[in-house]
């Protein structure tokens, strides 16, 4: 019954914490959709996917969202049209790389203020690899989610995208309406199962065009429909972090912790068992300060944005399991390789 108790406890703080942060991130969502001409965006994007995934990391710093909330932004930037790097690239370092989390870190670690920079410095060289190394995938569609997959635009050709693939003229705009949702000619939801007749008649009117009284009122109505649907696949994802988090004893974990690779190694499992905001993590991670390596600390503080269990169930709401298993492999080799220089030449 005691485990019980704390697995409730575990899932509310873990909702309550995360929950804010979601919010903001559907803010963002639904600001790019209403306010934000994504045609410009997309056409500011460098060519370069390396420098792509770069500028896309850096994105972070103007959308402060940890990893609860840049899912749904991510996935507003991959049905824009924008590279793969790109969007890859703000979802793997958005949740470190903003000032919120900046400012976090350095307060608890001000005296370690090496933590602080390399953990930025290796979140910002993570996620920029692993978005170029994405872009090698010509066409995203086939790691996407259908109903997602269903409104991408086509491949860029030669820095452009492909307007016949499109099937969509310079002034229209497959602007998403949520998760599920697209706007059609009326202002109303069309669902991106539907028919795909009845989906190549989006609207001629970009919705930029409408008057702002209307735009707000939309964007009130894209908020509610995209919490609905990320806010549930949340709650089961706290929820199976909460019953994990319980069911296996912190201290075999905190075994692992005295060796210079396997408190790596234990860290990174830790990250993402406990699925800790990243606002909030470097309190967590300075917890052990005194008895992990600095190395560990910052496989911590740096794998668990990028991936956790919760994080997880709103990934699988824009990526297949193959696309997440690739992101998982790739930041997790790249972060032990860093990390384990750290703790060999650094520390």
């Amino acid at each position: 019954m005691n485990q019980v108790n704390n697995a409730l406890t575990l899932f509310f703080s873990l909702l309550v914490e995360a929950m804010p942060f979601l919010l903001l991130g559907v803010l963002f969502s639904s600001i790019l959709l209403l306010f934000v001409d994504e045609r410009k965006l997309i056409a500011a994007v460098p060519r370069n996917p390396l420098i792509a995934a770069f500028a896309g990391s850096l994105i972070g710093c103007f959308f402060p969202v940890c990893e609860c909330g840049n899912v749904p932004v991510a996935r507003r930037l991959i049905v824009q049209g924008a590279p793969p790097s790109m969007a890859i690239g703000f979802l793997l370092a958005a949740p470190t790389v903003n000032p919120i989390v900046f400012w976090a870190t350095w307060t608890a670690f001000r005296d370690q203020p090496e933590v602080v920079f390399l953990r930025i410095g290796f979140s910002l060289f993570i996620a920029s690899i692993v978005g170029w190394v994405f872009s090698t995938q010509a066409d995203l569609r086939p790691l996407m989610q259908p109903n997602v997959a269903r409104v991408m635009p086509a491949p860029r050709s030669n820095g452009a995208i492909d307007s016949k693939a499109a099937n969509l003229d310079d002034s229209a705009s497959t602007l998403l309406q949520s998760g599920t949702f697209l706007l059609g000619q009326s202002g109303q939801p069309l669902r991106l199962d539907g028919n795909p007749t009845q989906m190549a008649t989006l609207a001629a009117n970009p919705v930029l065009s409408r008057p702002l009284s209307e735009r707000l009122h939309m964007m009130l109505d894209n908020i509610v429909q995209e919490l609905r649907e990320l806010g549930g696949i949340l709650v089961i994802g706290t929820a199976i972090a909460s019953l994990i988090q319980v069911a296996v004893p912190r201290e075999m974990i905190l075994g692992l912790g005295q060796n210079t690779v396997t408190s790596i190694l234990a860290m990174m499992v830790l990250a993402c068992i406990v699925s800790i905001c990243s606002t909030v993590d470097s309190f967590f991670a300075l917890s052990f300060a005194s008895t992990f390596t600095t190395g560990s600390l910052l496989a911590f503080l740096v794998f668990g944005p990028m991936i956790d269990l919760k994080n997880i169930a709103l990934l699988l709401s824009v990526f297949r399991g193959r696309a997440i298993v690739y992101l998982f492999v790739l930041a997790g080799q790249l972060t032990f390789l860093l990390t384990l220089i750290v703790n060999l030449y650094v520390s």
